[in-house]
């Protein structure tokens, strides 16, 4: 037990000065947990980081703590001055991508992401409130899952959060479903599950070289046997739902005025996007009253530089399920030709999160893709490991 520990904690200090993962490392309290830990507990020694300097009070993070899971430190979240969301800054500065330095890592979960692609711990908590496990999971080439919202206990007063894991493969994702949740019972998919297709929801323009990452990926699902896509009349359509979320996440009334804006531009703007968030629901129900899976790209751009997004919106694909509440998860798709790794974007019925693990167990490996780099031109030796592969509680 206290090995594994021991070895996580060996990882982040050799590695952490040049990915910046973590705000916090708590080697001393790690250390004296994994003495002392019952070793008759399912996770007993497993080592693991919590988001964020408030994540060890999560609901999440207790579950794993009281089955014997062994917090190690707290990971990088965006810093203040800036409203885009996709970095983090740690303890050693800014968090960088671990297959390209130049690039971010997505975010907010940012340093949980960068954790588990280096190998520093096998499995992260992280929080979801427009993509904000789901691109970083994304962007750094791991397991990310948006649960339900509403599912597990979040603090987001809005209701868009939920929270989620970030994971060495979907085999540990599947380890913490059956720890957070009260009850879990292991779906049995009848493989190939039908699934749709959509490349852009309708209103998002992705990248023609993450475009055609994302199709290959669904192609050897299909070629696979793990889904069969339903033959459709037309292309599955979203309207877009970016002032929708933004006049929810606001929250109405005094909070979304700004000087120069009017109440009567405020409630117009709340009834949009009420109204978007309605038609978007109506489609959704009538597309999961036939099918059991929507594969989209996660994000329509690869990891941008840390100067920031530009007139990108790299949420544009993720936070319709914010809205609409479905359970969401990124596999690895598999990298552009320049060294950025690609994410599919799994979304099930509500409530069926536990399928989502079990459809990426099935999934067939990436590409070989090249090795995580602590900085340009020196690679950081990584454990990274296949959708399917076994996990480690």
């Amino acid at each position: 037990m206290e090995d594994r520990v021991a070895e996580a904690l060996a990882r982040i200090e050799r590695l952490d000065p040049a990915l910046c993962a973590f705000i916090e490392v708590w080697d001393a309290e790690a250390r004296e947990r994994a003495r002392t830990v019952d070793r008759r507990l399912p996770f007993a020694g497993l080592p693991f980081a919590v988001k964020g300097p408030s994540g060890i009070r999560s609901y999440a993070a207790g579950r794993l703590i009281e089955a014997g899971a062994v917090p190690v430190g707290s990971t990088a979240v965006p810093g203040p001055g800036t409203y885009w969301q996709t970095w983090g800054q740690g303890r050693h500065g800014r968090t960088v991508n671990p297959y390209r330095a130049d690039r971010t890592p997505g975010g907010s979960s940012a340093g949980s992401a960068v954790a588990v692609a280096a190998g520093m711990v096998p499995l992260a908590t992280g929080s979801d409130g427009a993509g904000s496990v789901r691109i970083p999971a994304a962007w750094c080439g791991v397991f990310g899952l948006k649960t339900t919202n509403g599912l597990l206990p979040s603090p987001d007063r809005t209701g868009l959060a939920s929270a989620g894991v970030l994971a060495r493969s979907a085999a540990e994702a599947r380890a913490y479903l059956r720890c957070v949740l009260d009850t879990y019972e292991a779906p049995q998919p009848d493989f190939p599950v039908p699934a749709v297709f959509s490349p852009d929801l309708g209103y998002a323009r992705p990248d023609p070289e993450v475009a055609a990452v994302v199709r290959a990926a669904v192609d050897r699902l299909v070629a696979a046997g793990v889904v069969r896509l339903d033959p459709a009349r037309r292309p599955f359509t979203l309207l877009d739902p970016r002032e929708a979320w933004t006049a929810i996440r606001g929250g109405g009334g005094q909070e979304t005025e700004a000087p120069g804006v009017r109440a009567s531009e405020v409630r117009a703007s709340e009834v949009r996007a009420s109204g978007v968030r309605a038609e978007n629901d109506r489609r959704l129900d009538a597309l999961f009253a036939r099918t059991s899976l929507l594969l989209t790209p996660v994000t329509p751009n690869r990891p941008h530089g840390h100067e920031g997004p530009g007139e990108l919106y790299s949420t544009a694909l993720t936070w319709a399920f914010n809205l609409s509440g479905h359970p969401a998860a990124s596999i690895p798709a598999g990298f552009t030709a320049d060294g950025c790794p690609v994410g599919l974007q799994l979304v099930a019925a509500r409530g069926a999160d536990a399928s989502l693990p079990e459809i990426a167990l099935a999934a067939p490996p990436p590409p070989p893709s090249p090795a995580p780099r602590a900085r340009p031109g020196r690679r950081v030796p990584a454990t990274p490991a296949p959708p399917g592969a076994p996990a480690t509680p």
